[in-house]
């Protein structure tokens, strides 16, 4: 079983996150790693912290002379802003530490502070910003990328593109290749592989930061190279899809998931909606049709691309605070502003990425199994087989 967890707060010395089975022998390159930090950081809209931090991810355990080797992985992500909160946050409590929090006594309307203090029972929201603060998703990024070499042994790929910011959409189908494409650009704006739709996109930010506004949008992840018989039908949770869903819902700010087609499928005839199946004799291989489906049925991948989007409402923080209440004299107050982005989508597409890659090497290694990638690959390789001379 695949297994990964993230630890860390957002003004912390660092972030650190653990994955636990994959196999040994899977090649990985920090460079790779470094690359898919340093996407999440780009895009018009970032905040002032983007400005703080290089990324830089530090493998301690379970990669030796740039092979896994069974063990469980550990990286290290640090916060370069840490220096600015050492006596804020400090492990042990100091003399005057009281006097030197930057406490948060006025929740911000759509964010977890006070929904937080009320689980915790905790008189400010602080310690709930900066664990649910979206600086957690880097420590996602990194063992999502090792999770994307895992994938790629087996010819798997997995991309993401923004669709939609604000009102302004993306309103034609990408090509793979202009996914790809764009995934190796030096400069990202907001992630839209069509430029006239990226210009509208600007207009959208550009106007949220002269208003002291956010803006949300929708990102769409892509996998290509995935074998049918991934997931299973047979419990609610072994459907790949319930999976895929839970991963992505987790991405701070996301509060819709949307698999292939669905959105339009929910009102159309179901004649419209399935795709039919057909066989190509000299591949030896099923295909569907115009893949509405998004590479699943019935909880299983069935060999299509698979396309999941996330849907991601605007940043709690506004310039131009909302209505609330300061929780130490419960009356009526002007939310908290912490430095912030405008806009998000393009980075939360890469964590999308980072959130369907560790799902699919979770399923890949549950049908795969294998302690050494040789062992894997067989298992892959005679599974292939399988399926051909079916």
């Amino acid at each position: 079983m695949l297994r990964f967890e993230t630890a860390g707060e957002s003004h912390g010395e660092c972030l650190v996150a653990t994955l636990t089975g994959l196999p040994a022998g899977v090649p990985v390159d920090l460079a790779t790693v470094n690359r898919e930090l340093w996407r999440r950081q780009q895009g018009f809209g970032r905040g002032g912290r983007m400005k703080i931090e290089t990324d830089t991810a530090e493998i301690v355990t379970g990669v030796r002379h740039s092979q896994t080797i069974g063990a469980p992985i550990a990286v290290i992500v640090r916060n370069s802003d840490w220096k600015n909160w050492t006596e804020v946050l400090p492990v042990e409590n100091q003399p005057d530490s009281e006097d030197k929090k930057k406490k948060l006594t006025r929740p911000r309307p759509g964010h977890a502070d006070l929904a937080g203090c009320l689980k915790f029972n905790l008189p400010e929201a602080r310690y709930i910003l900066e664990r649910a603060s979206a600086r957690e998703t880097a420590a996602r990024v990194a063992i999502g990328a090792l999770a994307k070499q895992y994938l790629a042994c087996f010819g798997i790929e997995v991309l993401s593109h923004v669709i939609q910011v604000g009102t302004a959409r993306l309103e034609r189908p990408a090509t793979w290749d202009e996914i790809a494409e764009l995934s190796l650009r030096d400069e990202i704006l907001l992630g839209c592989v069509d430029p006239a739709a990226e210009i509208r996109m600007k207009a959208v930010v550009d106007e949220a930061y002269k208003t002291g506004d956010t803006v949300g949008g929708i990102f769409e992840v892509r996998a290509k190279g995935l074998p049918p018989g991934l997931g299973s039908h047979i419990a609610w949770d072994t459907r790949l899809d319930g999976q895929l869903a839970q991963a992505i819902l987790s991405i701070q700010a996301v509060k819709g998931v949307i698999i292939g087609d669905a959105d339009e499928a929910a009102w159309n005839w179901g004649s419209k909606v399935q795709d039919e199946i057909s066989y190509d004799k000299s591949e030896r291989a099923f295909h569907r049709g115009a893949n509405k489906a998004g590479g699943l049925e019935g909880g299983i991948t069935n060999g299509e691309e698979l396309v999941v989007k996330g849907l991601l409402k605007p940043i709690s923080t506004l310039r131009r605070p909302l209505g609330s209440v300061d929780l130490d004299t419960r009356d009526p107050s002007q939310a908290a502003y912490e430095r912030s982005d405008v806009a998000v989508v393009p980075a939360a597409g890469v964590v999308g990425e980072a959130m369907v890659a560790l799902v699919l090497a979770r399923a890949m290694a549950e049908k795969f199994g294998g302690d050494s990638l040789t062992e894997s690959r067989r298992n892959f390789d005679g599974y292939i087989q399988q399926i051909r001379d079916y």
